[in-house]
């Protein structure tokens, strides 16, 4: 689902398998040192949101949370990828959370209102989707119950 909006790319794009097991390689590195770093920790997250597996969007998700409660200063990086995150979950409430987050304090940040314009749009395209299942399942039953009353006849 590629995006004409230059600045929600991130969104839509991953990291390889190799770029991916750096980042790893590092963070669990660093935990058998006894010490990981926010920057680690942020790194590896941010490389787990950017891949494919929805479980490792989801390990991403946890560990930007982890850094967003216990870190201040690191909020605003975590809030846009802890909704890139949940976008690419297709978790479009908390997307839209976290989003609204970083724009409260940054309302012209480019990144923010792009994705912000992708989540409004998946919503209102799952929304259709949701409403044609609605119609179609109606019409099923419909039909299946003229059916029925045609054979009591």
């Amino acid at each position: 689902m590629p995006t004409d909006l230059p600045y929600a790319a991130e969104a839509e794009s991953s990291l390889s398998f190799d770029e991916l097991e750096v980042l790893r390689t590092q963070y669990y590195k660093e935990i058998e040192q006894g010490h990981v770093t926010t920057q680690s920790k942020f790194n590896y997250g941010w490389g787990l949101i950017k891949s494919n597996s929805a479980d490792l969007q989801t390990e991403g998700i946890k560990l930007l949370q982890e850094i967003y409660s216990a870190s201040p200063s690191h909020r605003r990086e975590c809030s846009y990828y802890i909704a890139v995150g949940y976008y690419k979950l297709r978790n479009y409430a908390n997307a839209k959370k976290f989003n609204d987050l970083l724009l409260q304090h940054e309302p012209g940040n480019l990144q923010a209102r792009s994705l912000r314009t992708l989540i409004d749009n998946a919503v209102t395209r799952d929304g259709y989707i949701g409403m044609g299942i609605i119609a179609g399942t109606a019409a099923v039953a419909g039909i299946f119950v003229a059916s029925l009353l045609k054979r009591r006849r």
